[in-house]
């Protein structure tokens, strides 16, 4: 801290390194709280600032990573196990044991850590970049939108493609905007929509999901939709299973509970709209029960939940505040939309069973609309009492 603040004055204006105050800001606004802050009782103050909302939003992500880490080494282990027990390989090699927290932990971290830092440098090069050219600070939250990133990987992702992404996320979906607060993209979402078009083969497909050379195996969701739910049940899948995250898809994806305990962290906080999430699942409950009047077959509202990517998106990406609707109608309705469209696409298209990503995108372009539309309607309204 006060290595920091000694060199800080040659970072300011007229100092030798000013041109790089950027970069010095960055570093002392993440490790540390702003010196600066404001007085005075002309201002409107809070007791949260944005950094303390990145700060809990990563603590609401904490499960999610954690998980993300165990179950990607809890799959790689398990399928090594299995391979030696058919006799594909002869021994297994250290850190192997998929009944160990532990060994599981550490090989998992062996796939997540290195993209989760590919991701943060990229971006924190980036942001530097723009904040220098603009002259501003740096502001607390690009560690947010790399831990998403990296969350919304399958485990096998070439790290050249999460540099790609994610400066395509950063500088497309955020800086050319103005930066943190003049966006209206999540720029996570952008960059897994931008890799799941550009590079259909490294986010989808049978190959991808466990870090195994040469195994292939398809996700229990295009399981479903592709071969019905009984197909589940004969890989020893179950809904328990699916809800706890014990299955193969992307890092951070796969466990509802780690989800639905971030939620918690959210709401309570008071971070997230709890609307936005209440209109979602009001949307696939009621389009997926009405299908399965028509079709008994067809995949229950308990099982959407559960599967894919729709628990992490509805909770972490479709609630993002540079995104989502504003308005509290809107809200409802930018919810309904995801959550009725989602339930759609997965079962009348199922060569996109994993289509979360691009309908919250979807939703984000919409959300303006909404708000405009919501906005329109109340002031026709108040107009229509004073005539």
């Amino acid at each position: 801290m006060k290595l920091l603040d000694d060199l800080k004055p040659h970072f300011e204006k007229g100092g030798k390194w000013e041109k790089y105050s950027a970069l010095h800001e960055a570093i002392d606004t993440t490790l540390y709280s702003p010196a600066d802050v404001t007085t005075g009782s002309v201002h409107v103050r809070d007791s949260i600032n944005h950094k303390r909302v990145m700060s809990i939003i990563i603590l609401a992500l904490l499960p999610c990573i954690m998980m993300a880490m165990w179950n990607t080494g809890f799959q790689e282990n398990l399928t090594l196990n299995q391979m030696l027990a058919a006799g594909k390989i002869d021994s297994l090699p250290a850190l192997s044991n998929s009944n160990s927290i532990f060994a599981n932990l550490l090989t998992g971290a062996a796939s997540f850590i290195p993209v989760l830092l590919t991701a943060l440098i990229t971006q924190g090069i980036w942001v530097t970049i723009f904040a220098s050219m603009r002259n501003k600070k740096i502001d607390a939250g690009f560690l947010v939108t790399a831990v998403l990133i990296t969350l919304l990987m399958p485990p096998t992702i070439p790290l050249w493609q999460v540099v790609i992404a994610t400066s395509f996320g950063v500088v497309i979906g955020r800086e050319l905007f103005g930066g943190i607060g003049m966006n209206f993209l999540s720029p996570a979402l952008v960059a897994w929509v931008f890799l799941a078009l550009a590079y259909p083969g490294s986010m989808s497909g049978d190959a991808v999901w466990t870090t195994v050379d040469g195994y292939t195996g398809a996700t229990p969701l295009t399981m479903a939709l592709a071969d019905g739910l009984p197909s589940l049940a004969a890989q020893n899948i179950s809904w328990q299973s699916a809800f706890l995250g014990t299955i193969p898809g992307s890092m951070g994806e796969t466990s509802a509970l780690a989800c639905l305990l971030g939620a918690a962290v959210l709401i309570i906080s008071g971070i997230a709209s709890w609307r936005i999430i209440a209109s979602i699942l009001i949307g696939v409950i009621s389009i997926s029960s009405l299908l399965c009047l028509f079709d008994p077959a067809a995949m229950n509202p308990a099982w959407h939940l559960v599967l894919g990517g729709l628990a992490f998106g509805m909770v972490f990406l479709a609630t993002d505040h540079s995104s989502a609707a504003m308005t509290i109608k809107g809200q409802w309705a930018y919810g309904l939309l995801i959550g009725i469209l989602v339930v759609i696409v997965r079962v009348f298209n199922p060569m996109m069973p994993e289509c979360v990503g691009m309908i919250i995108l979807f939703g984000s372009v919409a959300a303006p609309l909404i708000d405009r539309l919501v906005v329109n309607a109340h002031i026709k309204k108040r107009k229509m009492r004073h005539v």
